[in-house]
């Protein structure tokens, strides 16, 4: 289902929208709604990269004591 909404733009923005819309021959809701999805797309991907950075240096501590842990076993004689 979709759903109608009312939005302000600048006056600028929306201008190098319609040049847009022309000249890739694409009604105006749909070029919106693709630029959302994209928008959308983007945002959960910066927040996964967030994400994933603050777990790596949550565990970071916890792999160097095990990384020196293994090369303390490489280093024992034979």
């Amino acid at each position: 289902m979709a759903k109608n909404l009312s939005l302000k733009m600048r006056d600028d923005i929306f201008a190098d929208m319609e040049s847009t819309i022309l000249r890739l021959k694409r009604p105006r809701n749909a070029y919106i709604n693709a630029a959302v999805a994209h928008f959308n797309r983007l945002q959960r991907r910066l927040q996964l990269a967030e994400t994933l950075a603050r777990e790596s240096a949550a565990v970071m501590d916890e792999s160097m004591r095990v990384l020196k842990e293994f090369e303390a076993i490489d280093e024992v004689p034979e």
